[in-house]
């Protein structure tokens, strides 16, 4: 059974991931489940985290932004609309 997710990505992401997908002859769809099945397939690996591999694709995705755990992203958000609309 098929349910709907919606995600809140940045758009050069979504961009790079639709042009990669493409060339796959894939759906963005296809990927992102493929990609959660492998995270949560415990059957195929060890619960050993040094046994994951990381493919360039998904390391090329990260942005090395640290947030910290107590962050405020309504207070964050609220910030940059008032800056952005001054």
């Amino acid at each position: 059974m098929d349910a709907k997710l919606t995600l809140k990505l940045d758009k050069q992401v979504i961009d790079k991931v639709k042009e990669y997908a493409s060339s796959q002859r894939r759906s963005l769809s296809s990927l992102v489940e493929s990609y959660l099945k492998s995270l949560v397939n415990t059957d195929k690996r060890e619960s050993n985290d040094d046994d994951i591999e990381i493919s360039p694709f998904v390391k090329s995705l990260q942005t090395g932004v640290k947030i910290p755990a107590d962050f405020d992203y309504k207070k964050g958000y609220g910030d940059y609309l008032s800056e952005k609309y001054k």
